[in-house]
């Protein structure tokens, strides 16, 4: 049963078949959960459960319909993962699918696929059936899964699979030593830019690996000199075409000239190719420029003093090592199994020493973040297996033998099943919400702002056909202008930033606004407290309107407000926060005599007006009940406890929140706009109203 010899290709490729099945299949489970749900439905197909997954479908819309043509990001899509985008749009162009139904579907179509490296890879060292079970198992490890579901249409669908089938070829070359296998080798690095750009410091750092294992373990086969060298041209820094003429003129050359010179003279070429490959790919320092950007912490220290983005995302955070060992194998003693079996994969078969960058990513998960459990996946998934195996191997009987691998095989599914039945995660947006995008669609240009925190800012573009200042990638200093608009109590900063800060950015061809207005890192730089002030004047001179702009204020922001006014509640001047804000979106957990207990600990005594928050006690100053109305409006009713009190309690009745905040909050942008539907009808338009979000257009 573990013999190589009693499986050929057909038997493989069965096998194979199978394990891609399984891998589809267990992700038709979310549909299934969600089939039924039609706050899920947009264009009569389930939605998208990534926001960056509209990053990639508008530029596939702009391929396929020329939607989107006026945002300028959109073709920084095209440009930086024509891989992804390209075979999106042919599928939507070349067969009877909708857009919806191919974004929809390829994250399971394609990442399904690594049960073929897993397979292949197991054959190499004749040992098929821990090939097949660990292709089981890795296709739907936790983490993979969560980033490769049906509808996570991002380039984690590519990602592992290009990596693990890189890695696979590297094996190839050292264990089958025949030319051809490095062509394979080499269209793969070629291909893998196009793809996942992100990851080329991954496969650097298994070349080098690979480079070195050759040098040390098999310098004496002249073959190991032509793989070298071939690889490192497909990983230099020139274009696609040169490197393709490259490859084909040094492998031709190599291949009549490696019989007739000595393996001193190959070496010396050898290392001339990886000289070139050193210099032109700035190899260290992208290495070390993607382990430091996510351990780079808190407020920039250079020039003004903005927010980093990165401490406040989630994927970027430290993680547990019990998440960290949930996330690439489903639970914390498989993952004790796996680093055993990898240690004796490595004993018994010494090239899988490759892997060990894969490992090292994953094992940085614990300090960068879970977005890099992933990359792990695989190879632990491959070595479980084969620690059940080598265990099975102590067993005399047969038959007993292959009962225990087979069963510990399957069990290790179970932790990865359970999790995936219970990951119900929801779209990116319900269909009321993407409604309200599509009517601002109706009415808005495609040359018009939205402006709106940069998690919403793909489907704003996708759903609205409207461009944003800030973004899923875009969005760094200048979340400093969309927090202040959000947070600030006066109508008249919020108007004329909005409108000063699109001119700004329009006019400057797309560069950084803050850098621009702020003179940041400049000899002259402002003081921004001194323009923010200025702004607050109905009389500033604003650039000429070019465009409208729209402000998008989603109930879904409740949530996340407390860290929208981080980035805002800044002195640009020194990085200190301007002051303390709370907010705090609750429920009532109790009601006994008039003293309501909310869930997060705060108690509100109704008939003093009083709030205990911890050991202190604050005057509440109003408590206002809002109720939504079936035309979309919004009906108030206020009680005033404290004239001087510092807070103010709004009851959300059609949602069931609470919301307690300081007395400046609740007479900011957000609050005042969305939640109490009140603004300055001389500034701003209501012009989509509906529970799920208010869309204010700017009259300046």
């Amino acid at each position: 049963m573990f013999k190589e010899k009693e499986l050929g290709y057909k038997e493989l490729g069965l096998l194979i078949l199978v394990a891609y099945a399984f891998s589809f299949m267990v992700r038709m489970i979310w549909v299934w959960q969600f089939q039924d749900n039609p706050n899920f439905f947009w264009n009569d197909q389930l939605m998208i459960n990534t926001n960056d997954g509209y990053f990639f479908a508008s530029a596939v819309e702009y391929l396929v319909n020329g939607a989107h043509g006026d945002n300028p990001r959109v073709h920084i899509a095209i440009d930086s993962y024509p891989g992804m985008v390209y075979t999106t749009y042919l599928l939507t162009k070349y067969t009877p699918f909708s857009i919806e139904t191919v974004i929809l579907y390829l994250p399971a179509v394609i990442s399904s696929f690594v049960v073929i490296p897993l397979v292949l890879t197991g054959k190499l060292i004749k040992l098929p059936w821990v090939g097949f079970f660990s292709a089981l198992l890795g296709s739907i490890v936790w983490s993979y899964y969560n980033r490769t579901m049906i509808g996570y249409y991002d380039t984690d669908m590519f990602s592992v699979l290009l990596q693990f089938t890189v890695l696979y070829f590297f094996l190839l070359t050292i264990y089958v030593k025949e030319d051809k296998n490095v062509l394979w080798l080499a269209f793969t690095l070629l291909i893998y830019p196009y793809f996942y750009p992100q990851g080329l410091s991954l496969i650097y750092a298994i070349f080098i690996l690979w480079t070195l294992y050759q040098l040390v373990f098999q310098r004496e086969e002249r073959n190991s000199y032509l793989f070298i060298v071939v690889a490192s041209i497909a990983l230099w820094a020139v274009p696609i075409w040169v490197k393709v003429v490259l490859i084909i003129l040094a492998f031709a050359f190599l291949e009549q000239i490696k019989s007739k010179i000595d393996n001193k003279k190959f070496f010396y070429l050898t290392l001339l190719a990886l000289l070139v490959f050193f210099f032109f790919g700035n190899v260290f320092s992208l290495i070390w420029g993607k382990v430091s950007i996510y351990l780079n912490r808190g407020v920039e220290e250079s020039g003004l003093h903005f927010y980093q983005v990165i401490q406040t995302v989630r994927e970027a955070g430290s993680i547990s090592w019990e998440t960290v060992s949930n996330r690439i194998i489903g639970h914390p003693i498989l993952l004790v199994l796996g680093i055993f079996g990898y240690i004796s994969l490595v004993i018994k078969h010494k090239p899988y020493i490759l892997a060990l960058p894969l490992i090292g990513v994953g094992v940085f998960a614990h300090w960068a973040g879970l977005r890099f459990t992933v990359y792990a996946v695989p190879v632990a998934a491959f070595s479980v297996i084969y620690l059940f195996y080598i265990v099975s191997q102590y067993i005399e009987n047969k038959k007993i033998a292959y009962g225990v691998f087979i069963v510990s095989s399957i069990l290790a599914l179970q932790p990865n099943i359970k999790h995936i039945i219970g990951y119900k995660v929801p779209t990116v947006l319900n269909t009321q919400e993407v409604k309200d995008l599509d009517d601002l669609n109706q009415i808005a240009n495609s040359k018009d702002y939205t402006l709106s925190w940069w998690d919403y800012g793909y489907p704003i573009w996708y759903y609205s056909d409207t461009i944003t200042l800030i973004d899923g990638a875009k969005h760094h200093n200048d979340n400093f202008i969309i927090s202040k608009i959000m947070q600030t109590s006066s109508p008249e900063l919020a108007a004329n930033l909005s409108r000063l800060a699109v001119e700004t950015y329009v006019d400057s061809n797309y560069s950084t606004i803050t850098n621009i207005l702020f003179k940041n890192k400049q000899k002259d730089q402002l003081d921004p407290n001194l323009l923010l002030s200025e702004l607050e004047d109905s009389n500033y001179t604003l650039p000429k309107k070019t465009r409208d702009i729209y402000l998008y204020l989603p109930y879904r922001m409740l949530n996340i407000f407390p860290t929208v006014a981080v980035f805002g509640n800044l002195d640009l001047t020194t990085g200190q926060e301007e002051r303390k804000i709370a907010f705090y979106p609750t429920q009532a957990a109790s009601n006994k005599n008039g003293m309501v207990t909310f869930s997060n600990g705060i108690v509100f005594d109704t008939a003093k007006g009083l709030i205990r928050l911890g050991q202190q006690e604050k005057a509440v100053k109003h408590f206002i009940v809002t109720q939504n109305t079936k035309e979309g409006k919004v009906q108030l009713q206020s009680q005033l406890y404290h004239a001087d009190g510092d807070y103010t309690i709004v009851y959300m009745r059609s949602y069931g929140r609470f919301v307690v905040m300081d007395s400046e909050t609740f007479n900011s942008t957000y609050v005042q706009m969305f939640m109490l539907e009140k603004y300055d009808k001389n500034l701003f338009e209501l012009v989509v109203s509906s529970p799920y979000s208010k869309i204010y257009k700017l009259k300046k």
